[in-house]
């Protein structure tokens, strides 16, 4: 009985979000007291499990997504992201340009959203496709490839930043494993998928994207963009490497846990950012304080539903559901990162949100990390991999990428939607390799 009150739950959730088009955020609360009540609990109960599921969530992971949007938003509005960009293909030249494009989204993808990065790269997709006579989507699909990658597989991205928070994975391993996974990924997907996609060949839209291009004296240089950028990450892998390495009581232990903090790491890249990508530049505090207030507006919504699904979480925890789902799990045989991916993925294609469709799997799978003893880190990667199978009509990322890039909606399907499956999967079996020996 249980296990059909979350289907009913699932099925209720997929009806508000679909058929109604109601907000993420408040389905997914309205749907956390009715799983919450169909279970038996006290009214008052309920309540505070629903508070308590978002207060959980949003506790550290609100600190490190503004952050990160601050660093992201910085990175753009100063022209370092294009810096980054036009650097890695001027040296990659023609001949190799996909992996420049690989390469390039894949560092922009660290420290921007998806779709911030996306519409940030698109000019020079574009300059690229016209002065190398290539199709444009030779060069697109391995764009959308790094920067899909890195916003499924790795922190500080929402989705995985939230799933490690839930399923309390360690985030310097998280982000180790991830980056194990995301390049061979992000190579099947991109630069060896493209070239099956050659003969989708569609003109540059006209008029649709008219973005600020910086001139030479404006961007930053490419080292301090790419060092300013990638702060977060080396220091939470070197937390990761520090634990792995050093024995218990190390003295540089604590010193590696404290900088390698998400929090810590985010919060030194932006102090680092307020000087590199602001005041040396020439800006006053006044423009980088309305940069960094905008960044905020991006994420606000976002974090609401991520909250949401902490709700619902946390009312399959306190309802006993955790509990029952693990003794089931105890004797059953089916792999938990398979499970775990499985879960996502139905969310996913049915929800088209993979961030929804993420903390969502993330709460209903959480139980199987005790029982089961899989590694948690494994297991944020398997569910990142889940939501983001086979992004369709439902997805706002599917229409993003069939108009920039003038397609039909079969050749967005045969383009995008393949692409995005192929992560999927690449991502589930790098997970079962990978399990077999963490």
């Amino acid at each position: 009985m249980p296990l059909v009150i979350v289907a009913i739950g699932v099925a209720l959730l997929l009806l508000l979000m679909i058929r109604f088009k109601m907000n993420g955020f408040i389905a997914l609360v309205l749907v956390a007291l009715a799983v919450g009540l169909m279970q038996g609990m006290p009214l008052d109960k309920v309540i505070v499990s629903i508070k308590n599921g978002v207060g959980g969530t949003l506790g550290s992971l609100a600190l490190i997504m503004g952050f990160g949007a601050m660093l992201g938003k910085m990175l753009a509005d100063c022209g370092g992201a294009q810096r980054i960009a036009t650097t890695l293909i001027d040296k990659f030249g023609k001949q190799h340009i996909q992996w420049a494009v690989v390469l390039t989204g894949f560092t922009v993808g660290f420290a921007l959203f998806y779709e911030v990065g996306f519409v940030l790269m698109l000019p020079l997709v574009f300059t690229i496709a016209a002065s190398a006579r290539i199709p444009l989507l030779y060069v697109g699909v391995p764009m959308a490839a790094a920067l899909s990658v890195t916003h499924g597989f790795l922190p500080p991205h929402p989705g995985p930043t939230a799933i490690a928070t839930i399923f309390h994975a360690d985030m310097g391993k998280t982000l180790l494993f991830g980056t194990i996974l995301a390049i061979p990924t992000v190579i099947l997907a991109g630069p060896v998928y493209a070239r099956f996609l050659k003969g989708i060949d569609k003109p540059i839209p006209e008029g649709l994207h008219n973005p600020k291009t910086f001139t030479e004296e404006e961007m930053p240089g490419f080292g301090v963009s790419v060092w300013t950028s990638l702060v977060p990450v080396i220091l939470m892998a070197m937390r990761a490497v520090a634990e792995m390495v050093l024995p218990k009581g190390h003295a540089f232990l604590p010193v590696a846990e404290f900088f390698g903090d998400p929090v810590m790491a985010t919060l030194i890249a932006v102090l680092i950012a307020l000087f590199t990508f602001g005041l040396n530049r020439g800006r006053s505090m006044d423009q980088i304080n309305e940069t960094l207030t905008s960044s905020i507006k991006i994420i606000a919504m976002m974090l609401l539903i991520i909250g949401g699904g902490g709700a619902f979480k946390q009312v399959l925890v306190d309802s006993g559901m955790d509990k029952y789902i693990a003794s089931i799990m105890h004797e059953s045989n089916m792999s938990p990162l398979f499970m775990a991916w499985s879960i996502a993925a139905v969310l996913r294609i049915a929800l088209g949100s993979a961030t929804v469709a993420a903390i969502t799997a993330g709460g209903i799978a959480a139980p199987l990390i005790a029982t089961t003893g899989v590694s948690p880190e494994l297991m944020v990667i398997a569910v990142g991999s889940g939501s983001v199978i086979f992004s369709h009509v439902n997805d706002p990322g599917f229409w993003l990428f069939k108009e920039y890039f003038n397609l039909t909606i079969g050749e967005t399907i045969r383009s995008w939607s393949v692409l995005e499956t192929i992560i999927s999967v690449c991502g589930l079996i790098g997970c079962l390799l990978l399990g077999m020996v963490v």
